[in-house]
């Protein structure tokens, strides 16, 4: 399993960035996704996921200003960031999950860098 993120990179403050994450080694259309990020010194935080039904669900920080979408047919996940903060600086990691009766399968990204600054 392989989930590969990109996309990352330095924008300046209420710049936009869009980060996609490809998963290859599973049924990605049974799996919910999701964008999680980590600044330094920071925990991970849950940024915003998508269900495998298309639900979507965001953090209060970013509501009205990220987007999260799915393409089921190429496998990828995508996160449309817009008027971008330098509270948004942080390393993204892509997840993918998928729950059964008695578990779930969880697999994480290797995560992509987004700096906001001028």
């Amino acid at each position: 399993v392989q989930l590969q993120a990109s996309g990352g990179g330095l924008v300046q403050p209420g710049g936009s960035l869009r980060i996609s994450c490809a998963a290859s080694g599973i049924t990605f259309s049974r799996y919910n996704m999701g964008w999680y990020r980590q600044a330094p010194g920071n925990q991970r935080e849950l940024v915003a996921s998508i269900a495998s039904g298309g639900i979507t669900n965001y953090a209060e920080a970013v509501k009205g200003r990220f987007t999260i979408s799915r393409d089921n047919a190429k496998s990828t996940v995508f996160l449309q960031m817009n008027s971008l903060k330098p509270e948004d600086t942080a390393v993204y990691y892509c997840n993918a999950e998928w729950v059964v009766t008695d578990g779930k399968y969880a697999y994480w990204g290797q995560g992509t860098l987004v700096t906001v600054s001028s």
